[in-house]
């Protein structure tokens, strides 16, 4: 792994040329948070959105998380518990009816860190704290670059 950038700055970057490596980024990442934290993880498909929730959820003692894809959010317990959700199929859906609000997140996350793939704008509408994680996985090592969002990520390093 390698940064770009300044750990000061807002928004940086890491190369991670392996799974493994993306794994202990999720491990990295899971070590810094706390109840009520947001994350939005945003990449293409095979990018590493669900191997690096796969590396917070171990940091948390949360062991055989899956994309929840087709459940579209599940709740794992743990040290602090981890609101997994998948938005995909929801920005996918021709149905209008369908919203993240529907998922009522905001009666759980207090307690809980939320992981949300897929996390766009309406994701981002939770809350104004929040770490925006992006892996772009056009070159054969992938770059992933952070975007803090409010106080509790101000000075935000790894």
């Amino acid at each position: 792994m390698s940064l770009y950038g300044s750990s000061t700055n807002l928004d940086y970057m890491i190369t991670v040329a392996t799974p493994e490596e993306m794994f202990a980024l999720g491990v990295k990442i899971g070590q810094l948070l706390q109840p009520g934290d947001l994350l939005l993880l945003n990449g293409s498909l095979g990018a590493g959105k669900t191997l690096l929730t796969q590396g917070i959820a171990s940091a948390l003692g949360i062991s055989g998380v899956t994309s929840p894809t087709f459940v579209i959010s599940k709740i794992h317990p743990g040290k602090i518990p981890l609101i997994h959700v998948d938005a995909y199929r929801l920005l996918q859906s021709d149905n209008p009816n369908l919203s993240l609000d529907d998922l009522d997140l905001d009666s759980e996350r207090e307690g809980a860190v939320t992981v949300i793939e897929w996390g766009g704008a309406e994701s981002a509408r939770l809350s104004e704290e929040r770490l925006e994680i992006f892996i772009d996985r056009t070159h054969e090592e992938r770059k992933v670059t952070f975007t803090a969002h409010g106080a509790r990520w101000g000075g935000f390093s790894l």
